[in-house]
């Protein structure tokens, strides 16, 4: 099957890929190395073209299971991962240090059964560490001929800027959807000035614009929701009354929630690719069902509407995960 496609950075891909997360990390047990394979196979039979994984999912599994379920497809598909953020001795850690990012990077190749990746992204900025000089470790594996293009994850437009000077950059990744909007600051439009691409993860809030969150009763205590302060108690019932007006609004334009989330996102800009994650084949299909979606402005001018003010209450991240985030905040954004 063939999908639309976009341009990231030197690739081609289809217009929604497929971030991998969800199969090892984040939310709660992860999926059997089967059931996982059945899902990354059907992404790619489907027409998907662009998988993202990282070295801290699973602490390192999301790239074995890869390597395991599609990589004897890897003609198919353009393969995305990430560095500075791992998992050291078995907690989470954050260095952006040259020698950090080439010993992590050689583990990606390692644990994903080949010597090179297309896109390689800086996870987070490490504020020890000059941007300058984490990009320059990435030109170096270049040079080696380990990775081929640059990508950055969750910085702002200030250090995009810095670190494109070094060396190009491909793509960068924040978190995007009808919900959270910090990309439209000033990243999406440098994003649009440079010829970068813009990836979007999240772009159904984390399961609360597919119907996924009515509670915070979350089924296994290492969900990552549990420590977001909008995703709980006084700030979750809040929320779900704009989901609820949201989910109304989707069924009148003949839409699911999460298809109405990823055409808002597809309707930003021809340079922003979503990677929503799923551990369930119906629910891919469902979300690559967005592409087919045609609506009219007036339908994302509704989401907007829904959305504005103080619709959303809550902070999007722990202070501990806040502090690791150089994405730009709103003046009046709640931070934990």
């Amino acid at each position: 099957m063939t999908l639309p496609t976009r341009r990231i950075g030197p690739f081609t891909v289809s217009a929604i890929g497929l971030g991998c997360m969800n199969l090892s990390h984040a939310y709660g047990a992860p999926v059997s190395e089967d059931d996982g394979a059945a899902l990354l196979n059907r992404a790619l039979d489907s027409g998907v073209t662009f998988l993202d994984t990282a070295a801290l999912y699973g602490g390192g599994n999301n790239e074995r299971l890869l390597a395991k379920a599609v990589m004897h497809r890897r003609g198919e598909f353009t393969l995305a991962s990430k560095c500075v953020l791992d998992m050291i001795d078995g907690k989470r850690a954050l260095d952006g240090s040259p020698a950090a990012i080439a010993k992590t990077l050689d583990g990606a190749l390692t644990r994903l059964g080949t010597d090179h990746i297309d896109l390689y992204y800086l996870h987070r900025l490490d504020r020890r560490v000059p941007i300058e000089d984490s990009v320059g470790a990435m030109v170096r594996a270049i040079d080696a001929g380990k990775i081929s293009a640059i990508g950055l994850s969750e910085m702002s437009a200030a250090t995009i800027r810095r670190a494109y000077a070094v060396h190009p950059v491909a793509a960068v990744q924040s978190e995007y959807s009808p919900v959270v909007r910090n990309p439209e600051i000033a990243v999406l439009d440098t994003c649009r000035e440079l010829g970068i691409g813009f990836v979007a993860f999240s772009p159904v809030a984390r399961g609360l614009l597919c119907d996924a969150v009515r509670d915070d009763a979350y089924e296994n205590e290492h969900d990552i929701r549990r420590g977001m302060p909008r995703f709980n108690g006084d700030n979750l019932r809040h929320n779900l009354i704009a989901v609820d007006a949201y989910d109304a609004l989707a069924r009148r334009v003949g839409a699911t929630p999460a298809q109405l989330a990823l055409a808002w996102v597809l309707a930003r800009g021809d340079h922003v690719v979503p990677i929503p994650g799923t551990r369930s084949i119906a629910h891919l299909e469902e979300d690559l069902g967005a592409l087919a979606l045609l609506l009219d402005a007036s339908v994302f001018d509704a989401v907007d509407a829904i959305f504005a003010g103080g619709a959303i209450r809550g902070a999007r991240y722990s202070a501990a995960m806040q502090a690791q985030i150089d994405t730009e905040t709103f003046p009046d954004e709640e931070l934990a």
